[in-house]
C-alpha cells in the first residue's frame, strides 16, 4: 500500500515537474489517486498557472474542487474531470472566462452544476453517467456559445426530452427513452 502511494506521489512530482520546466500549457494528473488537489502543487506552478490552458484530473477520487483552483488556473480553456467523485462545482467556476470545454463524465451530480451558466466562453460540457434528472432549459438557452451538451446515461425526466428545440443550434446527446443504468454508490457509502 504505501509503495503504490510513494508510486502515485512521484507520479505527480514528475508531472507537475514537467508541465514547470517545459513551460506546459496542460497539466495532466490524470490516474493520480488524489482525493484533492495537492496545495504544494499550487506553489510549484506558481511561475506558469496563467499559461496553463488544460488540466485533466481524469479518474481520480476527487470529492471537491476548491475555489483555489478556479482563482489559480484563471486562463484554463479545457477542464477534464471526468470519473471522480464530484457533486457540485464551487460558484468561482463562473469567473473562468475562456473556459470552452469541460467534462464531468462519470461523477455524482444530482442537479446541473449552474456556476456552468455564468461561463460565457463555454462551447461544450460532458456530464454523461451522472445522477441528473432536471436541467434548467431557461440557463442553457442563455449561454450563447454552447454548441454541446452530453447528457447520456442520465436519469432525466421524460418531458425533458422535448428540450432540443428551445436550445436552438447545441447539440443535444440524450439516452433513449427506458432503463438507465443503475446509480453507482461510493465505496462503503449507501445512498
Amino acid at each position: 500500500m504505501q509503495k503504490r502511494m510513494g508510486e502515485a506521489v512521484a507520479r505527480v512530482a514528475r508531472r507537475v515537474n514537467d508541465t514547470v520546466e517545459n513551460k506546459s500549457d496542460s497539466l495532466d494528473l490524470a490516474e493520480c489517486k488524489l482525493m484533492t488537489f495537492p496545495v504544494g502543487i499550487y506553489k510549484a506552478v506558481r511561475s506558469v498557472a496563467d499559461g496553463i490552458h488544460r488540466i485533466t484530473l481524469a479518474n481520480n477520487e476527487l470529492k471537491a474542487l476548491a475555489s483555489r483552483f478556479v482563482t489559480t488556473f484563471s486562463q484554463l480553456r479545457e477542464l477534464n474531470l471526468e470519473g471522480n467523485y464530484l457533486h457540485r462545482l464551487p460558484e468561482e467556476v463562473g469567473s473562468l472566462l475562456h473556459l470552452r470545454a469541460i467534462n464531468l463524465s462519470r461523477n455524482r451530480f444530482w442537479h446541473f452544476p449552474e456556476p456552468l451558466a455564468a461561463v460565457s466562453a463555454l462551447e461544450t460540457i460532458e456530464l454523461e453517467e451522472n445522477e441528473i434528472a432536471d436541467v434548467p432549459v431557461e440557463l442553457l438557452a442563455a449561454m450563447r456559445s454552447l454548441r454541446r451538451l452530453n447528457l447520456r446515461a442520465n436519469p432525466l425526466r421524460a418531458d425533458l426530452r422535448a428540450l432540443a428545440r428551445p436550445l436552438g443550434p447545441v447539440e443535444l446527446l440524450i439516452s433513449p427513452e427506458g432503463p438507465q443504468p443503475a446509480p453507482r454508490a461510493e465505496p462503503g457509502l449507501s445512498r
